[in-house]
């Protein structure tokens, strides 16, 4: 006997993005059209039919907001009856890493507006994306402990305080400031430049950059990250 289905495939992201001193941040979008008219929502859409979900998910970002996020991660696919009233749809949610000043961001299409919004001061969202975001900052704080996804939300060169201070605002937490540069510093995959910290109090601070090549290499022969 077939199934009867009228089921729709949809696409959700959820874009963080983190500033050096600053919180945890989400990208919106104001939604232009019903349901939920007016309202902020995550950037996503439907599903075309010759595109994959990773396809559709970045055609979205661009037309929506703009941006085009070079680290995207399945999330989790969300499929409750009733989550949208337009009828059965099934979305599939991303997160992704980036840092807001890399991108000129810009509404269009189905987003009559977009904009960056503290993790700690988000507006009524729709649909269920509320519930959407919060898996996607638990994934992100548990992820991190075990691969080094941080230094997406960071700039190239950064000072050592901001990798903690990235740490200790994504888990929500104090962190043991000597414990933890010990660790970062013992798995060798920080390069030391010639810059300096500019325009801080106290002693000039160097500068590092992030070494994926290495990392990489190690992560083929099983190093383990953990943090």
């Amino acid at each position: 006997m077939g199934s009867k289905q009228n089921i729709k495939l949809a696409v959700d992201a959820v874009v963080f993005g983190y500033k050096p001193q600053n919180s945890l941040s989400i990208l919106l979008i104001k939604r232009k059209y019903e349901p939920y008219q007016n309202h902020w929502a995550l950037p996503g859409g439907f599903v075309l039919d010759e595109e994959s979900l990773e396809q559709a998910v970045q055609r979205e970002l661009e037309e929506e907001t703009g941006a085009k996020v070079n680290y995207l991660e399945q999330l989790y696919t969300f499929g409750v009856p009733g989550r949208d009233p337009r009828g059965r749809i099934v979305s599939t949610a991303y997160f992704g890493l980036v840092r807001p000043e890399a991108y000129e961001i810009i509404a269009s299409t189905d987003a009559e507006d977009v904009n960056w919004f503290d993790i700690n001061s988000l507006p009524d969202l729709a649909f269920d994306h509320s519930e959407i975001i919060e898996l996607a900052k638990k994934r992100l704080q548990g992820k991190l402990k075990y691969e080094p996804i941080g230094f997406e939300l960071l700039d190239e060169a950064f000072a050592f305080s901001d990798l903690e201070n990235l740490y200790s605002t994504v888990l929500e937490k104090t962190i043991d400031r000597r414990n933890f540069r010990k660790k970062i510093l013992s798995y060798e995959l920080l390069i030391e430049t010639k810059e300096k910290v500019a325009n801080r109090p106290g002693r000039p601070a160097s500068m590092y950059k992030f070494d994926k090549a290495r990392y990489d290499l190690l992560k083929e022969k099983g190093m383990l990250f953990e943090i």
